[in-house]
């Protein structure tokens, strides 16, 4: 967003922003396990699922509607075997405290790693090159204590749909979600290692598609998102998906 006009704006979005922050209805994240195996057969492949409250599961009741286990279920039934997943989000999460509880985690070996990290960099105004910095990081610590092959970052999701943003602080975070996910995609153009997955389009008006918060997503939505990542993952994952060893 061009400098002078944030600062002409700058009183009336942190007044906007204290509003939000101390009227916004807070979900919990979803309850259920945090790592498991599905499917049935030779296990196929160790997937981790890293990031914020949407990888958390805020917005929907249970694991089982989020985002980790249906993704997991996803790629076993196309793998045609076992996946054993595990999940390490937290609510408020920037890419920074995704990388130290990356750090700081009980690790499971694993073979690809998905992340959703961007939102609270976005409301939190993290550097550019500073939240690209970290993701890379972010990365390296999955390949080194677990054995990652392969990265796919979730995108930022359009902060200027989340209908409990007031405008213009809505347009102003929505200008900046797409800022930091266009940096995401030109600094991981032509990696082998690592992806960028685009968020299937938001409808105007679909009941379910966000929670009732008005900032996560809702059952739609997390089906939604499950079947994007599936879909590349698929597409672009041969090397990562090879027979994961057992144990």
């Amino acid at each position: 967003m061009p400098g002078p006009l944030k600062l002409l704006l700058g009183p009336v979005l942190l007044r906007q922003g204290r509003q939000v922050r101390r009227h916004a209805l807070r979900l919990p994240e979803a309850a259920g396990p945090r790592e498991g195996v599905v499917g049935e057969g030779a296990l196929r492949l160790r997937l981790l699922v890293v990031g914020d409250s949407a990888a958390a599961g805020v917005g929907v009741d249970h694991q089982a509607q989020a985002l980790a286990i249906p993704l997991a279920e996803r790629l076993a039934l196309a793998l045609d075997g076992r996946v054993a997943w595990q999940l390490v989000a937290s609510t408020g999460h920037r890419a920074a405290d995704a990388l130290k509880a990356l750090e700081q985690a009980r690790l499971h070996p694993a073979d690809v790693m998905v992340t959703s990290l961007g939102v609270n960099d976005t409301v939190g105004q993290t550097p550019v090159r500073h939240w690209l910095a970290t993701l890379d990081a972010l990365h390296g610590v999955a390949q080194a204590r677990a054995g990652v092959r392969h990265t796919w970052h979730s995108a930022v999701p359009p902060m200027e749909r989340f209908p409990v943003l007031p405008q213009p602080l809505r347009w102003v975070l929505g200008r900046d979600a797409r800022r930091l996910d266009q940096a995401l995609q030109r600094h991981l153009a032509g990696r082998a290692d690592r992806g960028h997955v685009a968020l299937p389009p938001m409808p105007g008006e679909a009941a379910g598609w966000m929670a009732r918060d008005g900032f996560h997503p809702g059952l739609l939505g997390y089906q939604a998102w499950v079947e994007a990542l599936t879909r590349q993952m698929l597409l672009e994952g041969a090397a990562a998906f090879q027979p994961a060893e057992a144990g």
